[in-house]
């Protein structure tokens, strides 16, 4: 049973909840249901939302390896504030570029990042959710309406999963992490292939 506890603490701690304040677990739940129920309608939005939350969420797990490299920053709550919020900026600059790239980007990196989430850093996981990701990316730009309505719904599905377990600490992250970001990520899918049928 320890070894049960043990092993969700380190999936929890892994997954930057711990990390993740609550403020913003509440903002990345907002925007996660905006991207989620409108990832098409708004695309650039989107895109610039997608890409700030990938950013955020890249430099909060950097973080402790920054502090390490630059221990001066690491006593500043300034700094580890203005960090992740900085590194969502530069990334969600790129939703403003090409779509094509912007999209199959996305891709790419939402597979890599869920990867990471839950089932770690190993050499092996990170090629194997490589060659997945660059699959995802391939695909995604033959098809861009359903890709773009796919990857703003699983984003948004990633971000929603994330800030609810945070929000709702009784939630076992082991068991719900899959369930949780795939039904929440298929509501999202099937509301905007719905409600975009006439839109190009």
């Amino acid at each position: 049973m320890d070894n049960v506890d043990n092993k969700i603490e380190e999936i929890s701690k892994f997954a930057n909840l711990d990390k993740l304040g609550m403020p913003e677990a509440v903002i990345m739940l907002v925007l996660g249901a905006a991207v989620l129920l409108f990832g098409y309608r708004i695309k650039k939005i989107a895109f610039f939302i997608i890409w700030f939350l990938l950013g955020f969420n890249l430099m909060v797990w950097l973080m402790p390896t920054i502090n390490n490299l630059v221990p001066e920053i690491a006593s500043s709550e300034l700094y580890q504030t203005l960090l992740p919020i900085g590194g969502g900026l530069i990334l969600a600059l790129l939703g403003f570029t090409i779509e094509k790239l912007c999209v199959s980007g996305i891709c790419f990196v939402l597979t890599m990042l869920i990867t990471i989430q839950y089932f770690g850093t190993d050499i092996q996981v990170l090629a194997i959710g490589g060659i997945v990701g660059v699959v995802v990316a391939g695909v995604a730009v033959m098809v861009m309406k359903p890709a773009v309505i796919i990857a703003t719904a699983v984003a948004g599905g990633y971000a929603l999963t994330l800030a609810i377990m945070k929000l709702n600490t009784d939630i076992n992250f082991e068991v719900m992490y899959w369930p949780m970001l795939l039904g929440i990520a298929a509501v999202g899918s099937i509301f905007q292939f719905l409600t975009t049928k006439r839109i190009r």
